[in-house]
C-alpha cells in the first residue's frame, strides 16, 4: 500500500480469477491484494468483457485480435506505455478507473471502465501494476465470537446472542 499524506491509499492487486455464479448473468473479476491481508475485491463486468479478461488472464490466443489486443498493439507501436491501472472509486454499483500513460507527448491520465483497463493491461507485453483505492475493499468480517455493536444489523445467517 502506498502512503502519501493527504492522498488516496493504494493497494497493489492481481487478477485471481473471473467467476460467474449461476444463476447470475454477469461475471465478476476477482482482484486480490498482494500483501499478507489478501483482501479481495469483486468487480461485476459484462459477459463479453469478462470473456476478454479471462482469455487475457489465461493467455489464450484468439484467432483474430480482440479490441483490447488491437489497442495494446497500437500503444506499443506508438511508444505509449501504460504505467498503471488504478481502480479509483465507486458510484453506486459502478466502479471507476483510470490509466496512467506515458509516451512521446508526455504523461496523461485517461478515464476508463475497469473491465477495459484490466483487459488491456493483461494483454500488454510488459507488466503493468493494478492499484485499488484502499477504501474500495469490503470491510473485514467480524472475528468469530465478536458481536455487532448495539443498533447494528446482524448479518444474515449469523448467530444472534441470547437466542435459543
Amino acid at each position: 500500500m502506498t502512503d502519501v499524506p493527504g492522498a488516496a491509499q493504494w493497494c497493489l492487486v492481481t487478477v485471481s480469477g473471473v467467476h460467474l455464479e449461476l444463476p447470475g448473468v454477469h461475471p465478476e473479476v476477482v482482484l486480490e491484494e498482494t500483501t499478507a491481508a489478501r483482501r479481495q475485491l469483486r468487480i461485476p463486468v459484462g459477459f463479453a468483457e469478462g470473456t476478454a479478461i479471462a482469455y487475457a488472464w489465461r493467455q489464450i490466443p484468439t484467432p483474430r485480435p480482440l479490441t483490447h489486443e488491437l489497442l495494446a498493439e497500437l500503444l506499443d507501436r506508438h511508444g505509449v506505455d501504460v504505467a498503471a491501472l488504478r481502480i479509483t472509486g465507486r458510484n453506486r454499483s459502478t466502479f471507476l478507473a483510470e490509466l496512467d500513460t506515458e509516451g512521446p507527448r508526455g504523461r496523461h491520465t485517461v478515464s476508463c471502465r475497469p473491465s477495459d483497463g484490466l483487459a488491456l493491461v493483461l494483454r500488454r507485453r510488459m507488466h503493468t501494476p493494478v492499484l485499488v483505492a484502499d477504501d474500495l475493499f469490503p470491510p473485514a468480517p467480524d472475528a468469530p465470537g465478536e458481536q455487532s455493536p448495539p443498533g447494528e444489523p446482524v448479518p444474515p445467517g449469523a448467530e444472534v446472542p441470547g437466542s435459543a
